[in-house]
């Protein structure tokens, strides 16, 4: 038996993020990821201010960003017709001391492992074993690895993060008796193409209606040709009342098999027909989440990422909270140490408040005015003014953000969540 201070359950990027964090205060840990190499799987993902300035604060670069995606300048959403429903700046341009970042999601784990390994050393993450349960003892916990040939064998530490996603073991053992994931009802086939982005060089396009719609953002910077890579998003919302029928949550299809929900999506400024023909990839999954549950803390067991909060992408929240959790773990460490109170700490600053916002995220999310437009007009419209007048866009808008802790007066004031040059006492 093997022991560590903290082993964290997950090689993702809230759980690459918690290395990072934990080896930043003089934390040792170990990484038990189940994959048995580390693959750039995914296509793109917004990184919110908030989360980038915790990766900058956790030793990430501008550069290092730079070089996996691209930052946002602007969010809009689109009604069926083509036309502006809302738009906003993001990042820098909307007066946040950060950017706000989409990335190729591959590229933003592959970035943050090569880190953890720089830094951290080879041994420091351990590839090819799951955490499959835990044992709490006096002064810790074991915890249980399996190998995908059925190898068992064990570590003890002083903290288990559980950062396993959604199908977290960590979570199971914690929480036996709760309801399976959700699913809404809404299908999403996602991929990239180049293509020229539309807008602007980085905006966040939201077009249609909750029920069916695209997402369409830029995740590089400009080729010499005016084009970049562009992540989409197409999605509908079908009868829920079967189940999902596939065997898995996650496959890869061919764009005849959805394109034609979207055959009459096109306008003087985009076609999106012709931008799915173009793509390189396509990947079908179901939108899914797990009811929030009472408590992510088991005395010296913690969940974290999606295993605490598996949320709808609606508020593109999923990755930039996984960041935050690390570092308020982290911050609680420096405070009380590596112990079940710091866990403790942990959960009473975010618990309840990020279960809110998975329910939040639920019901839209930020794309609640596309539900109340559809409402109101059906999606088409002649004066958004007369539909959805602007204060009124303005004050949904303000209290999404709120709750998604990224409200731009409050993250600019907020000092840092862990000071440079922060340790935990020995």
């Amino acid at each position: 038996m093997t022991t560590n201070n903290v082993v964290i359950a997950g090689g993702g990027i809230g759980g690459l993020t918690l290395a990072l964090t934990l080896h930043q205060i003089g934390v040792p840990c170990v990484v038990v990821e189940a994959a048995r190499e580390m693959r750039p799987l995914g296509v793109g993902i917004n990184i919110q201010p908030n989360a980038v300035r915790e990766l900058l604060e956790a030793g990430i670069e501008l550069s290092n960003l730079d070089s996996i995606g691209v930052p946002a300048l602007e969010w809009a959403l689109v009604g069926l017709n083509g036309k502006e429903v809302y738009s906003e700046p993001r990042g820098l341009e909307a007066g946040y001391k950060w950017p706000q970042y989409a990335v190729h999601r591959g590229q933003l784990l592959m970035m943050l492992y090569n880190k953890v390994i720089e830094r951290l050393g080879k041994d420091a993450v351990m590839l090819g074993r799951r955490v499959s349960g835990y044992q709490k003892n006096t002064d810790g916990v074991t915890v249980f690895l399996q190998s995908p040939e059925g190898e068992q064998t064990a570590l003890y530490s002083q903290v288990l993060i559980g950062a396993d996603g959604i199908h977290s073991s960590v979570r199971a053992q914690m929480h036996p008796v709760q309801p399976p994931i959700h699913w809404g009802g809404a299908v999403m086939w996602r991929g990239t193409a180049t293509v020229r982005p539309m807008r602007t060089s980085s905006s966040f396009i939201g077009l249609g209606t909750h029920r069916h719609r695209m997402v369409i953002y830029p995740i590089s910077h400009l080729e010499k040709d005016g084009t970049a890579l562009v992540n989409w998003i197409a999605e509908v919302t079908v009868d829920n009342a079967d189940g999902w029928q596939q065997d898995g949550w996650f496959r890869e299809v061919d764009i005849d098999h959805f394109i034609h929900h979207f055959e009459h999506f096109k306008y003087d400024w985009l076609d999106v027909p012709a931008m799915l023909r173009s793509a390189d990839c396509a990947y079908e999954n179901p939108m899914i989440d797990r009811d929030p549950v009472p408590t992510w803390v088991d005395g010296p067991v913690a969940l974290m990422g999606d295993a605490a909060h598996a949320m709808y992408p609606t508020g593109s929240n999923g990755a930039s909270q996984a960041i935050v959790d690390a570092r308020v773990i982290g911050a609680k460490m420096l405070e009380h140490g590596v112990t079940d109170i710091a866990l403790d700490a942990y959960n009473d600053q975010l618990c309840s408040k990020v279960s809110e916002l998975v329910l939040r995220n639920r019901g839209a999310g930020p794309f609640v005015l596309l539900n109340l437009l559809d409402d109101r007009c059906g999606g088409l419209f002649d004066d958004i003014e007369e539909v959805l007048p602007l204060e009124e866009r303005n004050d949904l808008m303000a209290r999404y953000k709120q709750a998604a802790g990224f409200a731009i007066e409050e993250l600019n004031a907020a000092p840092p969540t862990i000071a440079a040059g922060s340790k935990v006492s020995s």
